[in-house]
């Protein structure tokens, strides 16, 4: 599934953090959460990263 989701603000790659339970998208500096097993993709959702 990771291969069809691409960050809905840049369109870019995401990666997983397995611990975090997080898809990240390095180029808009997004997290954006998996909750009870499906990625949550809305920016308004995602926490901001340094």
């Amino acid at each position: 599934l990771l291969e069809t989701l691409v960050c809905p603000v840049t369109r870019g790659k995401l990666t997983y953090d397995r611990e975090a339970q997080e898809l990240v998208s390095a180029g808009a500096k997004l997290a954006f959460p998996i909750r009870d097993g499906v990625p949550i993709m809305l920016p308004e959702e995602a926490r901001q990263l340094g």
